[in-house]
């Protein structure tokens, strides 16, 4: 599956951003370093993307933002916080489902380390 490689070379790049700049900034930051990592890799990357939702009769044009679109296969959520809540995974599985993609990673850059701090979240595998 593509999405595996990319998602190794997001995760390598996730972590040259971790060891250069370290914990403690906006999520903003690890966003645009981010973003700016994936693109010397020769990624496309689409950044704070409306996602339109539907309810019943009811059209959102923009529900949520997902932060990071790398190659428009996977979805990169970004945190910056003392503690990955359940809802931090429950928000990138919705985006999943409402973008029909199949993998999604959860970075907390606000961690000791950021090995256990990257949570692949997968959609209907």
């Amino acid at each position: 599956m593509i999405e595996n490689d990319i998602s190794y070379d997001i995760r390598g790049a996730a972590f040259k951003v971790y060891n250069e700049i370290g914990p403690g900034l906006l999520e903003s930051v690890y966003e645009k370093a981010l973003a700016f990592e994936l693109t010397e890799l020769g990624y496309v990357i689409r950044t704070q993307i409306g996602i339109p939702m539907k309810y019943r009769e009811i059209d959102f044009d923009i529900g949520f933002r997902l932060d990071i679109l790398v190659n428009d296969l996977v979805i990169v959520e970004i945190k910056s916080v003392d503690t990955l809540l359940d809802i931090h995974h429950k928000q990138l599985l919705t985006y999943l489902r409402l973008t029909n993609k199949k993998l999604g990673l959860l970075i907390n850059f606000n961690a000791p380390t950021l090995k256990n701090s990257i949570i692949r979240i997968v959609n209907n595998l």
